[in-house]
């Protein structure tokens, strides 16, 4: 299959609207606000002969024709899991993020099906936090300050493996579905997959990150890692990407009756601050 590589962001979205939770409910709690993986696979897939190895990887990038999958994600603030829906255009995806100075846990959902968003929040750790139903809150996006504050669905790579393997600059079958070589992370795609400000503060470093990949004997991307070094007080980290269970994942829907409620005030203000 022929994989055209989108642009990262959607992930960084989401981690950032997590930390400007984090940052709110410190706030609303009356505390001082501060702030591998998968096996190799047991038989290989066969590219083209014409195929180099970085073009056979990029083949392996979910394009939205495998039907639904599920996919993982990790880095150095977050972890997040979810499922990817192409048909339906719609993504569900889970991130908690550890415990902050004041021991406060947040955990989010987010669910995109098309243009419509659902959240779901549950803080933890300290008194006084808000509290919000356990269902999934419909949010009307003409309330929201900054619509870019939540995710939209801007294609299926949720975890950004085709930007970054593009910016590869050397890519090796090392044995059957297993590679590895250096990614370019400075690239401008590349680069919006991390942090802001991150791939500049590695300097020279990111011009050469490692990475491993693994490809499944359906031909799909398993798992991308990338080993993240230390850049000045940032400790090394891997970049971990992984998808599985492509077709057999469970379609996504609209979440009705009991299972859905329209998001209260509360969540708005949460959300524009």
């Amino acid at each position: 299959m022929t994989q055209a590589t989108g642009t990262a962001g959607t992930i960084r979205r989401t981690v950032g609207t997590v930390a400007a939770v984090l940052a709110t409910t410190t706030l609303l709690a009356g505390c001082g606000s501060k702030d591998e993986l998968t096996a190799a696979p047991q038989s290989s897939p066969t590219a083209s002969p014409s195929a180099s190895p970085k073009d056979a990887l990029l083949d392996a990038v979910p394009d939205g024709t495998e039907g639904a999958f599920r996919f993982s994600g990790k880095d150095s603030s977050s972890t997040l899991s979810g499922r990817i829906d192409p048909e339906a255009k719609a993504f569900e995806l889970n991130t908690t993020m550890a415990p902050d100075s004041d021991g406060i846990v947040v955990k989010m959902s987010f669910l995109v099906i098309e243009d419509e968003n659902w959240i779901k929040a549950k803080f933890s750790g300290r008194p006084g936090l808000p509290k919000f139903p356990d269902k999934w809150m419909r949010l009307d996006r003409t309330k929201l300050t900054d619509g870019g504050s939540i995710p939209t669905y801007d294609g299926v790579d949720q975890g950004n493996a085709g930007p970054l393997i593009q910016a590869a600059t050397s890519v090796e079958e090392q044995s059957a579905g297993r590679y590895v070589g250096f990614i370019d992370v400075s690239d401008t795609e590349a680069a919006k997959a991390l942090d802001d400000g991150e791939a500049a503060a590695l300097g020279e470093a990111a011009k050469k990150v490692p990475f491993t990949a693994v490809v499944g004997a359906d031909k799909h991307l398993a798992s991308l890692t990338l080993k993240i070094p230390a850049a000045g007080k940032a400790k090394a980290y891997d970049y971990v990407v992984t998808y599985a269970d492509y077709g057999s994942t469970p379609k996504i829907s609209v979440p009705t009756g009991a299972a859905a409620t329209n998001a209260p005030k509360m969540a708005y203000e949460m959300l524009n601050n």
